[in-house]
């Protein structure tokens, strides 16, 4: 049976942000042979009333067909944000019809939030000693409604298992994305990227989208360097030779290249390695070592340690769970 997602729509929702998982989450086939084209996922939009309208942020309601017994049924539910949150966001607390519509979600359910959906999250407990992220303007008013969650105002979205939140807006589609990537592989996520007509990844996080009152001028970008680096990934990079691609020096790439991407200029390296390396593992049948050396991270237990780091299991284990989901993508 295809996982079924409940997206909860809260008067004052954004229709857009409500959008994202239908569009990705809706559109992702099974590449797998004697299925080839089912769907992974089965996506229903609930209310927490009985079915009817939905006030959006715009000019116009939504009917909804769902009530909130829909989420006793969800294996994932995905909160969007709303400007009509009340004391969920005036004061850390769940209206009493909200807290009845999420008593429903079952144990262990997979809960998402995207943008300020996560003050949702945080006021029934979920964030309880957790990291998480929101929208970066809020980020602060968060933190202090919400001490005893970690929050993270730099990343477009954090994946703590079965609770997961994004930043604003369009990272919830680099959150779905991801859902996507890890529950069927960086081969089916891709298709749908390329469908949506996204980058199946985007470098950094939305530290390099916050407004800074006097933004330095810049007229060089790290741009040259980073395709110069992705196409010699397998050999040592060194940072003073991706400086040389831009001609400045160390100090003043450093800085630009964290200013324009969000993460320095190694984390950017290393993102880009396992991305590389999750793709051969999907899709060949190189050796673990020739894998490593491939991605640029020479040997296998290096290799091992990063993907560890980055996914939270072995090369062996990943390529056992997506490597027949993907076999038959192109």
């Amino acid at each position: 049976m295809p996982h079924r997602v409940a997206v909860l729509a809260l008067d004052g929702l954004l229709p857009f942000e409500l959008g994202i998982p239908a569009r990705i989450f809706g559109r992702s086939l099974d590449p797998a042979p004697g299925n080839k084209g089912g769907k992974l996922y089965e996506v229903v939009t609930c209310s927490v009333r009985p079915p009817g309208p939905v006030r959006t942020d715009s000019d116009y309601a939504i009917l909804v067909e769902h009530g909130p017994e829909a989420l006793a049924t969800a294996d994932t539910v995905v909160i969007p944000a709303s400007y009509e949150l009340g004391p969920v966001f005036e004061e850390g607390r769940l209206t009493e019809e909200l807290a009845a519509a999420l008593a429903l979600v079952r144990p262990g359910t997979r809960m998402v939030s995207i943008c300020t959906g996560s003050y949702v999250l945080a006021a029934a407990g979920y964030l309880d000693g957790r990291p998480a992220t929101t929208h970066w303007s809020s980020a602060d008013h968060f933190q202090r409604l919400f001490p005893q969650v970690r929050v993270d105002p730099d990343v477009l979205f954090i994946d703590d298992g079965d609770v997961l939140t994004s930043a604003g807006v369009a990272a919830g589609i680099d959150l779905c994305l991801h859902l996507v990537r890890r529950d069927h592989g960086s081969a089916v996520a891709n298709e749908i990227a390329r469908r949506t007509v996204v980058p199946p990844h985007r470098d950094g996080g939305q530290a390099q989208y916050i407004h800074r009152p006097v933004p330095e001028p810049q007229f060089a970008t790290t741009t040259a360097a980073r395709a110069w680096a992705l196409g010699r990934l397998e050999r040592p990079i060194l940072l003073r030779d991706m400086a040389r691609q831009e001609s400045m020096s160390v100090r003043t790439f450093t800085r630009r290249f964290r200013e324009e991407v969000g993460v320095s200029p190694g984390q950017w390296l290393t993102q880009q390695r396992v991305e590389r390396a999750r793709h051969l593992l999907e899709s060949s049948d190189l050796p673990i070592d020739q894998v490593a050396r491939d991605a640029g991270f020479g040997t296998a237990t290096s290799l091992r340690q990063h993907l560890q780091a980055a996914l939270g299991v072995p090369p062996t284990v990943y390529r056992r769970t997506f490597r027949r989901a993907s076999a038959d993508t192109p």
